[in-house]
C-alpha cells in the first residue's frame, strides 16, 4: 500500500510542477477516498479555496453509484463556480489516472459549464 501512495505523491509532484491555479484560471482539485470524491477550485497566488463541495457534504442528497455521484458533484462544483464568477479552470487529477471516478467528475463539470 506504501509502494501505491509513494508512486501516486510522485505523479502529483509532476503534474503540479506543469500546472498552477491563477486568479484568470484557478485549479480544480480532485480528491478520492473510497467512500467520497471532493472537489475544489484553488486559486495558487492567493493560496485560496474559492469554491469546495464533496459528495460526502450535508447539503449533498444524490444518492447512486460512484461514478453516478462524481458527475453530481462535477455539476455541483460547476454550479457554485459559475456563481462566483469562474468560467474557465485547470483540471488538477491529484496524480490519479484519469478514468472511473475522476474522469465522471471531470465530465460533470464540463456538462455544468466550465472549461477546461
Amino acid at each position: 500500500m506504501a509502494a501505491k501512495l509513494s508512486r501516486r505523491e510522485r505523479i502529483k509532484k509532476g503534474i503540479r510542477k506543469r500546472i498552477a491555479g491563477s486568479a484568470e484560471r484557478p485549479r480544480l482539485s480532485v480528491y478520492r477516498s473510497n467512500k467520497g470524491i471532493y472537489a475544489q477550485i484553488i486559486d495558487d497566488v492567493t493560496g485560496k479555496t474559492l469554491v469546495s463541495t464533496s459528495s460526502m457534504a450535508k447539503d449533498f442528497t444524490d444518492k447512486g453509484s460512484k461514478s453516478e455521484l462524481s458527475v453530481a458533484v462535477g455539476k455541483l462544483v460547476a454550479q457554485k463556480a459559475i456563481a462566483a464568477g469562474i468560467t474557465s479552470v485547470v483540471f488538477d487529477r491529484n496524480g490519479y489516472l484519469y478514468h472511473g471516478r475522476i474522469k465522471s467528475l471531470a465530465d460533470g463539470a464540463r456538462e455544468g459549464g466550465l472549461i477546461f
